[in-house]
């Protein structure tokens, strides 16, 4: 592909394409592992002002290529804590799947300050993606390998 790929922080410019990232991602990717009706929500609350919302309260990034906008993810405190921090909201377009950009999403978000100063990392992992946080030294939340009522296993990691 040759494409070179860049990591920067979220602009609310980039709220349309992360909404369209998002919804293809949802429902190329996870629709083997959920219904139509959550997958709707998803991308409903995935709006481009929902981006903008969930944006302000996290260090959120964008993976950028040729191609435009291709991953996103952030991370924030975890409700409020100092001591532990949260990742969120990290897609990669599914042509991209495969090819590294998940891994430079979450090692730029473990070099982020929020997760630097954590003792604790949790990740709400969706169904598909919980073998590729496995994969990064991610751990079940005390050990429960069970789905919450949103259908997210919650893992984690110390520092």
């Amino acid at each position: 592909m040759g494409d070179e790929y860049r990591v920067r922080k979220f602009s609310e410019e980039d709220a349309f394409a992360v909404s369209e990232l998002i919804a293809r991602t949802l429902v190329e990717s996870n629709l083997k592992d959920y219904s139509q009706q959550c997958i709707d929500g998803l991308i409903e609350s995935y709006s481009p002002q929902g981006i903008i919302n969930k944006a302000s309260s996290l260090h959120f990034y964008v993976v950028c290529s040729n191609d435009g906008i291709i991953g996103c993810g952030g991370i924030g405190s975890y409700f409020g804590k100092k001591d532990e921090s949260c990742l969120f909201s990290i897609f990669v377009l599914p042509s991209y799947q495969g090819k590294g950009i998940g891994k430079m999403i979450v090692k730029t978000l473990e070099n982020d300050e929020l997760f630097l100063t954590a003792k604790r990392i949790e990740v709400p992992s969706s169904i598909t993606a919980c073998e590729f946080y496995k994969a990064l030294g991610y751990i079940h939340k005390d050990g429960k390998v069970e789905l919450d009522k949103n259908g997210l296993y919650h893992l984690e990691k110390y520092r």
